[in-house]
């Protein structure tokens, strides 16, 4: 069995939202898929294909893929993601509905599980859980990377690929990816200008976050996702999530369970089948 997954859009008060959608349906489990940084919806098409049971709705999130760029001025942070994912919810009609996030998009997932307990059934988190922390000591300074950062968004010029194979090959080497996987990224996540194509994402995106928590506040975040909860990690682990960092994020979970498999950081693209066969009967359960 396998999920068919077809374009759509969603309006929310920011504007359109993107997506690939399953077929609606009156009875199965509404899922709402999160992507990574720099990623977008077609981040779940491998595995929509070893999923059944549920209806999916895998979004591009705001300032990635097709989707609707913060308006001129404005920063894209965590706290204005999850207000984003509740809009979406909102729109579909979901009052309740399961979340499955990888990377950027699993942190998500976790603050609004965190902040929202009454509309977030359960939690799939792959390659991430609650955030990723910073020592309080490097406050100050990544402030002002950030704020250097965003004065020079407009001063920088998009870099243009003659074909599309050249970015694709350019996300290959900074991922860690297969071609069919870089592929599917690329040719959601481009446009076509004069003389090739250009990323489509929104380049606010490439911004440092102004604060992060400190570990403990991951932590407790951790501990205030009380529905069931399923984390998917490959191994090796990535060097700004150690194994013990993560573990212990695992561990505070009130109701979670862990899976950990060898892979990179696109696992559930790279190697979807044995990831889906975890996750699919917890998505599916009523």
């Amino acid at each position: 069995m396998s999920l068919e997954l077809n374009e759509t859009s969603i309006d929310i008060p920011l504007g359109r939202i993107t997506a690939l959608r399953s077929a609606a349906t009156d009875t199965a489990p509404r899922v709402l898929a999160l992507h990574g940084w720099l990623d977008n919806a077609a981040s779940f098409v491998p595995m929509a294909e070893h999923l059944s049971g549920i209806e999916l709705v895998a979004v591009d999130l705001p300032g990635h893929g097709h989707s609707v760029h913060l308006p001129a001025g404005a920063i894209y942070t965590f706290e204005m993601a999850v207000h984003h994912v509740l809009d979406i919810a909102d729109a579909l009609g979901w009052e309740r509905f399961t979340l499955l996030g990888h990377s950027m998009g699993a942190g998500i997932a976790s603050l609004v599980a965190t902040a929202c307990l009454q509309r977030v059934e359960r939690l799939v988190c792959i390659e991430a859980l609650g955030g990723l922390a910073d020592a309080a000591e490097n406050t100050a300074l990544r402030m002002r990377e950030s704020v250097a950062a965003m004065r020079a968004i407009d001063a920088k010029s998009l870099r243009v690929f003659p074909e599309l194979d050249v970015a694709i090959q350019a996300r290959m080497r900074a991922n860690m990816m297969s071609e069919p996987v870089a592929r599917l990224i690329v040719e959601r996540g481009v446009r076509e200008v004069a003389g090739g194509w250009q990323w489509s994402s929104d380049p606010r995106l490439m911004v440092p976050t102004w604060l992060r928590p400190v570990d403990a506040q991951v932590v407790t975040v951790c501990a205030g996702i009380e529905c069931p909860t399923r984390v998917v990690f490959a191994e090796p682990a990535q060097p700004y999530l150690p194994a013990d960092v993560r573990r212990r994020y695992v561990d505070a979970l009130p109701r979670g369970e862990l899976l950990t498999m060898p892979g990179t950081h696109h696992l559930h693209m790279e190697t979807p089948q044995p990831v889906a066969e975890w996750i699919a009967p917890f998505l599916a359960r009523n």
